[in-house]
């Protein structure tokens, strides 16, 4: 389910590089796998380091202790159904097949790919491992924001085309911004349980809930305003007022957010337009739709904006 938050940005990243000169559409293709196989591994590593720091005794505590939490993280490994020695090596395996990418890019690149798969990787597997547990000291939702934003989307652009713009910072920016929405979101939800097991999640260091929800309000409108402001400074084509048409997601995510404090569990209606929402017959009948509905908004906003950026870097070539 989080496979879109890397893909599409990914994808954004080689529709805006086509146009430039010495366009490669092999090393665009690499840098995208690259990607996928990177994000699979961090995420596994993730789950792993996760599961070896806290392990199944925080689950019962939070379980015992009745605090409103998501369960489902880790739980092929706290139902026994793999080791964490296989989740081990089938990270490693990911993780190796993206560095295999990344060299071959390098070599024909240059140093500016080596940089920033290294300040990636440092940053993607200190995100849950230690010493630095970033996602434990507040920094995770911050740093994942960075990592499939920024760095992802210019490596990936200058990956496929050699070069760097105006036009790929502002979108990589506002990308990483709504990924971190995407984080700051699961946060706010997992406030309780992150801070009954010290977890210092992003949400957790703020801790007022007002401040809270300026800090996703903030999440969600500033890429639009970024965007507004790269068309008006004509670094951006005005195609990318399309990306305005995922608005209303955000709004109404907002508006949920909102409701989240006043009554987290309230029954939540989805709608045609929040888009693909999987599997969420077997989410309500597991009782976490009021969870999930919020972190599919979130994620879907993300989708929809990068698809209709996808949309305007094809019609300005027209």
């Amino acid at each position: 389910m989080a496979l879109p938050q890397s893909v599409l940005p990914a994808t954004l990243a080689v529709f805006m590089a086509y146009n430039h000169e010495n366009f490669s559409f092999f090393y665009a293709i690499l840098a995208v796998l690259g990607v996928v196989f990177a994000h699979l591994g961090m995420n596994l590593f993730d789950d792993y380091f996760d599961y070896e720091n806290q392990n199944i005794q925080i689950h019962n505590e939070l379980t015992d202790n009745k605090i409103i939490f998501r369960a489902g993280k880790c739980d092929y490994l706290i139902t026994k159904k793999a080791t964490t020695r296989q989740l081990f090596f089938v990270a490693s395996i990911f993780l190796f097949i993206a560095l295999a990418f990344g060299t071959a890019i390098f070599l024909h690149r240059g140093n500016v790919i080596l940089y920033l798969t290294l300040i990636g990787g440092a940053f993607g597997l200190s995100y849950s491992a230690k010493p630095f547990y970033l996602s434990y000291r507040g920094l995770g939702e911050i740093i994942v924001g960075i990592m499939f934003g920024f760095l992802l989307m210019t490596g990936v652009f200058y990956a496929a085309c050699g070069k760097y713009t105006s036009a790929i910072g502002i979108i990589s920016v506002s990308v990483g911004l709504l990924v971190t929405n995407i984080l700051f979101t699961h946060s706010i939800m997992d406030y309780q349980p992150d801070k009954h097991t010290g977890k210092k999640t992003l949400a957790v260091l703020i801790r007022s809930k007002k401040a809270m929800f300026l800090v996703s309000c903030l999440l969600n409108f500033a890429p639009f305003l970024l965007v507004g402001c790269g068309i008006m400074a004509h670094y951006l084509s005005f195609w990318y007022l399309l990306t305005f048409l995922s608005l209303p997601l955000a709004v109404y995510l907002i508006y949920l957010m909102s409701m989240f404090f006043r009554n987290p569990k309230q029954k939540i209606t989805t709608k045609w337009w929040f888009g693909i929402m999987e599997n969420w017959d077997k989410i309500t009948q597991s009782g976490i739709d009021w969870f999930m509905i919020r972190w599919y908004l979130a994620r879907n906003l993300t989708v929809f904006f990068c698809a209709f950026a996808i949309l305007a870097t094809l019609l300005a070539r027209r």
